[in-house]
């Protein structure tokens, strides 16, 4: 789907805001604290009902008032659709073309999008669950169904550690019998989530080896690693082994939850081993990577949003980019202006608060205005 048409209420600093969007490339510029991760954030929240900021519902909406509203028309098969959000303490409420959405995976095909940003930079640095999410997030893109088999997972494993924490001991017979159903719940949601994740990473890997290539200029290879949490056969039979120790810890050690994903650079740990401008290339790799995936198997490219990704590039990597970019919509937003002989089909500037069209530009003129910064970005 493309989107057309966005309009923002009460959404962070953005008071009232309309923009009409092009089917290309928009750049969107202004000064820091201008209020362009904001604008990013609204389009991200469009397709998952999820701040990419793991913001809480509350601070999404603007000071002073009670509600945020978060509306957008597109295109999709020659039909226009319309996405509508509504954020109030404590909730949201969704609706496509005035259907209201009685789950949230049912909005999930609407829309897509790939967001990058300044902090995904956890995606190497940190620990194993951010990709863990990373990945799950891609399947579930793919295939919004499999939302179920995630939150069923991360509920079965939270009733379990509830349940081992409660038991009064090895010989408590009720409790055992009910650990006997969620174990049986955990072998079977487990090995399906495992085998899709390894799946996907098989497929996205050649992917991401050659958008590192590109942006980095090199021929390293990129080797993703997935490493289990259980070494049997099946994952049943690591959970009855692990069972003792779980009641002792009273929690879960064996699934997908505890599994470790990893990315090698050339042979070298991607976490421990290489420079921050290399990571940081890893995980924009990554991300469009899990873009270009998505295109090919849904026929159609996602909303690509680069948040403030010049800025952590160098010039040679940032042109790379913005000479690669795939088919597709795709959103900008920098501070510092666009390098040499980069031609956007559109660009919007921020004058304090409000977005405006630029008409006309060159490459030298296609920088931020001087103008004062406000606050929420």
């Amino acid at each position: 789907m493309r989107l057309t048409t966005v309009w923002l209420t009460d959404f962070r600093n953005y008071e009232n805001l309309e923009i009409q969007l092009d089917e290309g490339f928009t750049a969107v510029l202004g000064p820091n604290g201008a209020g362009k991760t904001n604008l990013v954030e609204s389009l991200a929240l469009l397709a998952t009902l999820k701040s990419f900021r793991r913001a809480p519902t509350e601070s999404l909406i603007r000071k002073g008032a009670t509600k945020a509203v978060v509306r957008a028309t597109g295109i999709r098969d020659d039909r226009e659709v319309l996405i509508e959000l509504e954020l109030a303490k404590g909730r949201t409420r969704a609706q496509v073309n005035r259907q209201p959405l009685k789950r949230t995976r049912d909005l999930l095909g609407a829309l897509r999008v790939t967001v990058f940003g300044p902090d995904d930079l956890a995606l190497v640095k940190e620990g194993p669950s951010v990709r863990r999410e990373y990945v799950d997030d891609l399947i579930v893109a793919l295939d919004p169904a499999a939302d179920a088999v995630v939150s069923d997972l991360d509920r079965i494993v939270r009733q379990r550690n509830a349940l081992l924490r409660q038991m009064s001991g090895p010989n408590d017979e009720a409790s055992l019998l009910t650990l006997d159903i969620w174990d049986e719940k955990l072998a079977a949601a487990g090995e399906h989530l495992t085998i899709r994740r390894e799946n996907l990473l098989a497929d996205l890997m050649p992917l991401a080896t050659a958008s590192y290539r590109v942006l980095s200029d090199t021929d390293v290879d990129l080797v993703a690693y997935y490493n289990r949490s259980w070494q049997t056969e099946r994952m049943s039979e690591a959970i009855a082994i692990a069972r003792a120790n779980d009641q002792r810890r009273g929690s879960t050690s064996v699934g997908p939850h505890r599994d470790d994903i990893g990315v090698s650079v050339g042979g070298f740990d991607s976490r421990t081993e290489c420079s921050q401008g290399e990571q940081r290339t890893l995980a924009l790799a990554l991300r469009l990577a899990g873009h270009r995936l998505l295109a090919e198997r849904l026929g159609e490219p996602p909303l690509l949003l680069l948040d403030d990704v010049l800025s952590e590039l160098d010039p040679d990597r940032a042109r790379a980019l913005l000479a690669s970019l795939p088919p597709g919509q795709t959103v900008i937003t920098s501070a510092q202006g666009l390098p040499p002989d980069t031609v956007p089909d559109q660009i919007l500037v921020h004058h304090g608060d409000r977005l405006e069209v630029q008409e006309s530009f060159t490459a030298a003129n296609a920088s931020p205005p001087d103008t004062p910064p406000v606050s929420n970005d």
